[in-house]
């Protein structure tokens, strides 16, 4: 008789990570850090996307690139996505980079990746992106989080220029961010992303209409390119998703938009209401 999975609770750089088993799935783990959920990974069928941000994220990579993608993950946790993007878009050379060394030890010793091509750097997200060389990478994904918030650092313009030095001609950038109305942080990113990318850039944000009207502190996923985005495929898969969501694009956009944030006046996105993201 195979034993039953136990869940892991370990010291990590950046707090204390927990492993759950999800019992009706014999291989998959959700991971917290401090309570906040993380990463989901089903080591069985690491295609599946059990939290909604990280498939609306997947929607926006599949629907712009039908081929191998070149792609910088900041922001490790599970490896989820770069697990995901191995599957459904096969020769995918990925680089990932974590800051919590602790945290990609963990994952490596439980979680370890079978698929190839996946690259893990353990480094501050701003600093490796500031080494790496010109219009490396067909795609960037920034899903830093220490606890529940996005740190000061990544959340200027100067990084998000440092992003678009790196992503080649047609590449796009997607961002997981938190906020709650009037969108405050969202906006600033907004506005900081198009002075990065500049006036001709296509942006948009995929979030669910609870979150946008006001409801409650939520997920929105921002994506940018110096391209048309696939906004019409989009639009089908969030509305098909099992929990829909909007592409909010032109005036609606706009309207979300805020000021631009430097270096010099950064700050980190806001603390979510107590109970947002905590499990167990």
């Amino acid at each position: 008789m195979s034993q039953e999975p136990v869940p892991v609770t370990r010291a990590v750089d950046f707090g204390t990570a927990k492993l759950l088993p999800d019992l009706d799935r014999p291989r998959a783990w959700l991971l917290t850090v401090d309570g906040a959920p993380q990463s989901y990974v089903d080591l069985d069928d690491p295609a599946h996307l059990e939290f909604e941000y990280t498939r609306r994220i997947a929607h926006v990579l599949e629907s712009a690139f039908d081929t191998p993608v070149h792609a910088v993950h900041l922001g490790g946790g599970a490896l989820t996505l770069p697990r995901r993007l191995a599957h459904t878009r096969p020769g995918s050379p990925q680089q990932v980079v974590e800051a919590d060394r602790g945290l990609a030890a963990l994952v490596t010793e439980y979680l370890p990746v079978a698929e190839p091509g996946i690259a893990v750097y353990t480094a501050d997200a701003r600093q490796w992106l500031a080494a790496a060389p010109d219009s490396s990478a067909d795609a960037i994904v920034a899903d830093v989080f220490t606890g529940s918030r996005v740190p000061a650092h990544l959340t200027s313009v100067e990084f998000l220029r440092e992003a678009v030095r790196v992503l080649r001609p047609g590449g796009v950038y997607t961002a997981n961010l938190a906020d709650a109305a009037p969108f405050p942080f969202l906006g600033s990113q907004l506005a900081s992303v198009r002075e990065a990318f500049g006036p001709d850039a296509e942006l948009c944000v995929l979030a669910e209409p609870g979150v946008l009207r006001g409801r409650r502190f939520g997920n929105a996923v921002l994506a940018a390119a110096r391209r048309p985005l696939p906004l019409d495929a989009l639009a089908r898969l969030c509305a098909g998703d099992a929990f829909p969501a909007r592409v909010v694009t032109g005036t609606a956009l706009r309207e979300l938009t805020g000021t631009p944030v430097h270096d010099a006046s950064a700050a980190p996105s806001p603390e979510p209401p107590e109970g947002a993201f905590t499990v167990g």
